[in-house]
């Protein structure tokens, strides 16, 4: 073991955010170049590229809980987290460097269309995004003990990578996203491949002491019991999606009302309950749903700006030009990023110390409501409108850092990634709600201030729910 990592220094905290950056980046390159070179060089359809991104969320309900489990109860390469990280690194890279020769591949195969390879090649680099993303994540809850440190290694984790991200969108704009892709490509395989070698994973998660009870494996009704929060997202998600596929008409929308009433139900039902007078595993299983709960209402905003902010200014300032609307979205998201970078280690965590986690949230959780109020309520100009991200940006600075940190010290360690990819549950499933029943009200909507109007209410409710759940 290295001595920093003994120590716990941050030259430590650095070295074991790399992976997760790793990811991050790869996630960005994705989000600025897939689209783009999808349809400009290979000539794909709208439709296909959004048949491509959907599975992203798909990729992360499947692939993120079954590795979370394989993850828990492998060991080999001298790790049980380092085997994924390395794969999904590895998988990633070449993917990044297939997308500009796509061609290139088709042609080497004999393959005379290239859609084909195409959607084969983003795939791939969506699952080996999204499988790769729940060992980098469960890593820092295993090297790190409860309390302060495992704050400081998800804040670390999300300064790190937060300001990799904001590189990626840099330099897509200063130079072009032919040179971030390759740069991507270079940076992901050396975050993921080189920082696994130097740290040590525990070989065993749980005390002597635990009793076998605890330790047993959990059966399907176990997670699902465990997602009970979410089962009005779930249903609504599966149904969305089915007639998305068939193109089916539904005339009314009984079946929305009703996921959305088994929604509030479950959810109000998970914050409501009480964990004193239960065992430590009953009072960690409760907290888990208390978390759930209240990240799920976050994401439904924070989805519902990433994909339709760049309606939103085609709203309010028609006066621009399609390249300057472009422009303002791009300066509106690297100001997002740039704030979420810097104050999880600036900030946030010096205030966790104070005040504790949750709270630290809640507080930015409700000045990220403000931020989207902001939007719906005012009159906005482009100056305004980076005014308006950078105070959403202390929400996402938290939301993508302390839940993390929250969540895993209420589970059972030697399930870390199980728990890890139920987490991830509460963003996938909101992010396809905001994807396909938001849009639908987006559409709609003759003002678009709907938008935030929307996400300015899902992420006052979430800040409330989180003022419920115990520290």
């Amino acid at each position: 073991m290295l001595a920093i990592q003994k120590r716990l220094t941050n030259a430590f905290y650095v070295l074991l955010s790399l992976p997760a950056t790793a990811m991050g980046f790869a996630l960005s390159v994705q989000i600025s170049a897939l689209s783009w070179i999808l349809s400009t060089k290979y000539g794909l359809a709208i439709e296909d590229v959004g048949l491509v991104w959907a599975a992203g969320p798909i990729a992360g309900i499947l692939g993120q809980v079954l590795i979370g489990v394989i993850s828990d109860n492998v060991w080999f390469w001298g790790g049980r987290r380092r085997p994924f990280i390395v794969i999904g690194g590895v998988l990633a890279s070449l993917m990044l460097l297939a997308l500009p020769n796509i061609d290139v591949i088709s042609s080497a195969m004999g393959i005379e269309g290239i859609l084909g390879v195409a959607i084969a090649v983003a795939l791939t680099l969506d699952l080996a995004i999204n499988v790769s993303f729940n060992p980098t994540r469960s890593l820092i809850a295993d090297v790190t003990p409860e309390g302060i440190a495992r704050t400081k290694g998800y804040t670390w984790m999300q300064t790190i990578s937060g300001s990799f991200g904001v590189m990626a969108y840099a330099i897509g704009a200063i130079w072009d996203n032919y040179v971030l892709i390759y740069t991507g490509a270079a940076l992901v395989f050396l975050f993921s491949v080189v920082p696994t070698l130097f740290i040590e994973e525990p070989r065993t998660l749980r005390n002597e002491e635990d009793d076998t009870e605890a330790a047993r494996a959990s059966s399907f009704l176990d997670v699902l019991n465990s997602i009970r929060p979410l089962w009005g997202f779930l249903l609504y998600a599966v149904y969305a999606m089915t007639l998305r596929v068939t193109d089916l008409e539904v005339s009314n929308h009984y079946f929305e009302y009703f996921c959305a009433g088994l929604t509030l139900a479950l959810v109000v039902e998970a914050l409501t309950k009480s964990e004193e007078d239960r065992t430590p595993e009953e009072a960690g299983e409760i907290g888990f749903k208390k978390v759930l709960a209240a990240h799920s209402f976050t994401w439904i905003g924070v989805q519902t700006m990433f994909v339709y902010l760049f309606a939103y200014v085609q709203d309010k300032l028609p006066s621009l030009t399609d390249v300057e609307m472009g422009r303002v979205v791009s300066v509106s998201f690297l100001v997002l990023n740039a704030v979420g970078a810097l104050l999880p280690v600036l900030l946030l965590e010096p205030l966790t110390e104070r005040i504790g986690r949750v709270k630290t949230h809640a507080l930015a959780l409700g000045l990220m409501a403000l931020g989207y109020a902001g939007f719906a309520f005012i009159h906005v100009t482009p100056f305004m409108i980076y005014v308006l991200m950078a105070v959403i940006g202390i929400g996402w600075a938290a939301t993508v850092s302390l839940p993390f940190a929250i969540m895993s010290q209420k589970v059972d360690q030697a399930k870390m990634g199980l728990y890890m990819g139920l987490f991830n549950l509460s963003v996938v499933l909101p992010q396809l709600v905001a994807s396909l029943g938001v849009g639908e009200a987006v559409g709609q909507a003759e003002d678009k201030g709907l938008i935030f109007a929307i996400c300015a209410a899902t992420l006052a409710v979430s800040a409330a729910a989180w003022l419920l759940v115990r520290d």
